[in-house]
Order: C-alpha cells, then structure tokens, then sequence
C-alpha cells in the first residue's frame, strides 16, 4: 500500500477569545473557530496501532487553546502563533492549514463569520 497523503483533522474547534482591533472586542471577547489540516506521514501509526507513530489530536487541541487565549489584535498574528507552536511543539508535522474564524464579527455586515486561512509548510 502506497499512501499519498495523510493528514489530521480538526475541523472547527470552539473557543471564546478576545482577539479583535476594537476595545470592546477585547473587553467582552467573541466566539471563534478554529479548524486545522495537519499534514504528517501516518504509516507507522498504520501499522502500530500506537500513538507513537502519531500526533496526538489532543495535544494539538491543547497547544491551540493556549494560543487562543493570548488576546491579540489580528486574525492574522493569532494563525501565526498558531502555525510558530505547532511547528515547534510538532517536529513530524510536514504541512498546515489553519483556519480561524471570527463568528458575527463587528462590522455591521450581516455575515456569519470572518476570518483568515493560511496554508504553510515547514
């Protein structure tokens, strides 16, 4: 068997943050999502059956609700921080993609969400 890709999935996380440019965004704080494609080889986890040959999802979780709760002013800066922990924290994980989304943003659009997507590899 040949696999061409593997990857860990973390679709759309919940956290209540205080990440915004205005002051009563980071008074009150909003919801967020943050969603992860975290690309890693798999193959020995494949055949192990141990968490050896992984990356424990709940790690990742745990290092990303850390990062969530340091208030920043950007989207953009709080993915970063993201992808900098991860990376670091991970030295297996080859590739990202993170997505963090500001739900009902203030910015009298009706709108669901806004947020910013970064794809990097290491």
């Amino acid at each position: 068997m040949t696999i061409l890709s593997s990857s860990i999935l973390l679709p759309q996380m919940q956290f209540h943050a205080y990440h915004g440019v205005l002051p009563q965004e980071r008074l009150v704080g909003a919801q967020f999502t943050v969603s992860l494609e975290v690309k890693v080889r798999l193959d020995e986890a494949l055949q192990s059956d141990s968490l050896e040959g992984t990356v424990s999802y709940a790690d990742i979780h745990a290092a990303v609700k850390e990062e969530m709760a340091i208030p920043s002013a950007l989207l953009e800066h709080v993915a970063g921080r993201i992808i900098r922990r991860l990376f670091h924290d991970f030295p297996t994980i080859e590739s990202l993609k993170v997505e963090v989304m500001k739900q009902n943003p203030p910015m009298g659009a009706d709108i669901p969400a806004a947020g910013v997507r970064l794809e990097v590899t290491r």
